[in-house]
Formats: structure tokens, C-alpha cells, sequence
């Protein structure tokens, strides 16, 4: 199969990785909740975003079932390709383990920026400029927020980044069927 053939079948057939996007929402959601407890050790509401970050996984298994999309395409090369940028991110979390010490405050800034910047190859992957531009403005804005505002403005303001772009791959999702849909007809 051609390389362009192989991106758009991932594209369709993981939906983009939307079920990994909407699971986020649910992720960032939990750890908003984590830092409106009336917990006063840092570390304590670190340690159970940590706990929060772990349940990845299986959470967008079983949001891949819910909107019906393949969770891991095994029959396409290019899923070697998305584990291994997954697994990058995984690397990064030893940075989070460090700022867990250095600047706890900040630990949660940390992770929703590396989280944005782990999303920019997946724009090359499915074909996505929601991908390049949501990375960008993630980082950056994260970044600027998280110095100055507390992990819950964080939280809230990554709750909010992370819907926009569930809606926009939404969007690029329903132009791909129909334009895949179109090409089938004719």
C-alpha cells in the first residue's frame, strides 16, 4: 500500500485517535476534581494525578467502543509508527516526576504541556491541521497560563482546549467520511 493510502485508512479507521482526545476530557476532568479537594498536601493531590494520568489506557479502550472506532489498527504499518509516539510522551513523564519534586505547584502545567507537544506528529499522521494547531496553542498557552495561575485554571483551561478539539476532529472526521463516502459512489 501507498504511504498516502496507509495515513488516510489510519485516519478513518481510528477516527483520528478521537477516542484517545475524548478520553482526555475525562482525564483533565478528574484532575480538576483532585485539585478542588480540600487536600493540603501537594504532593498528596500529585500523586493521585499521576494515578488519574494511569487510567489512559484502559478509559480510551472503552471509549473506543462507545463511538464505535478501531482502538489500535494492528494490520497497518503506521500504528508501529503511533506506538512509538506514544511511547515518546512516556519518556517526557520523567521530567513530570522531577518538577513532582523540584516545583510541585507546577507538576500538572507540566504534563498538559507535554501533552500538547506530544500531538504535533499526529498532524502528519491522520492528516489533521486540528493536531498542528491545537499542540501549538496548547503548549504555548498552557505555558503562559500555568506560571502565573493555579493547577485548577489549568485544569479548567485544559477541559475547555480539549473539547474544542474533540469538536474540530469531530468535524474533520465527518469531511473525510463524506469525502470517503463521495469517492465510493463515483
Amino acid at each position: 500500500m501507498e504511504l498516502e493510502t496507509l495515513r488516510d485508512d489510519l485516519a478513518v479507521r481510528s477516527k483520528r485517535g478521537l477516542h484517545f482526545i475524548l478520553t482526555s476530557i475525562v482525564l483533565w476532568i478528574g484532575i480538576l476534581v483532585v485539585w478542588l479537594l480540600p487536600i493540603k498536601e501537594v504532593a498528596i493531590k500529585n500523586l493521585l494525578t499521576f494515578c488519574i494520568l494511569g487510567m489512559l489506557a484502559p478509559i480510551a479502550f472503552m471509549m473506543s467502543k462507545l463511538i464505535k472506532v478501531e482502538f489500535s489498527i494492528k494490520d497497518n504499518p503506521l500504528n508501529k509508527l503511533v506506538l512509538v509516539l506514544v511511547a515518546n510522551q512516556v519518556l517526557y513523564i520523567f521530567i513530570a516526576m522531577w518538577i513532582y519534586q523540584a516545583v510541585p505547584d507546577k507538576m500538572a502545567m507540566i504534563i498538559a504541556v507535554i501533552f500538547g507537544a506530544h500531538l504535533l506528529p499526529f498532524g502528519w499522521v491522520y492528516k489533521s491541521k486540528a493536531y498542528f494547531v491545537m499542540s501549538v496553542v496548547i503548549s504555548i498557552a498552557i505555558l503562559l497560563i500555568g506560571i502565573t495561575f493555579s493547577t485548577v485554571i489549568v485544569a479548567s483551561v485544559m477541559i475547555g482546549f480539549e473539547i474544542l478539539f474533540a469538536i474540530w476532529l469531530s468535524m474533520e472526521n465527518k469531511s473525510v467520511s463524506i469525502s470517503t463516502n463521495s469517492s465510493v459512489r463515483t
